[in-house]
């Protein structure tokens, strides 16, 4: 099983957007739910900084979650743009191995 992390810097106004789209019920959520080996997203919100988030997303596998972003690209470039203006800086922290004994 992989993770994949991305920080955001929320807009103070965007916020509940932001939540909507972002929250495991949302828009990203939906499209990931497409892919052949998506499990979760969480969606995390930091108890210092009220416009900081994280969201963890996690599949089967590196393999699955590489067949969905080329199988969806399209899909999730637009959606990806969509959301541009819901922060002031986003950034991916990377993809981990949730089962590091597993050699995939």
């Amino acid at each position: 099983m992989i993770t994949v992390v991305w920080e955001y810097r929320v807009k103070e106004d965007q916020m509940a957007e932001f939540v909507r789209i972002y929250s495991p019920e949302g828009i990203w959520a939906e499209l990931f739910k497409k892919g052949t080996g998506f499990v979760e997203t969480k969606l995390t919100r930091s108890p210092d900084h009220p416009n900081l988030f994280v969201t963890i997303d996690q599949w089967e596998s590196q393999k699955e979650y590489d067949a969905f972003l080329l199988q969806y690209k399209t899909e999730y470039e637009k959606l990806d743009k969509q959301c541009d203006g819901l922060t002031e800086h986003e950034s991916y922290i990377g993809t981990f191995q949730v089962d590091i004994d597993d050699k995939e």
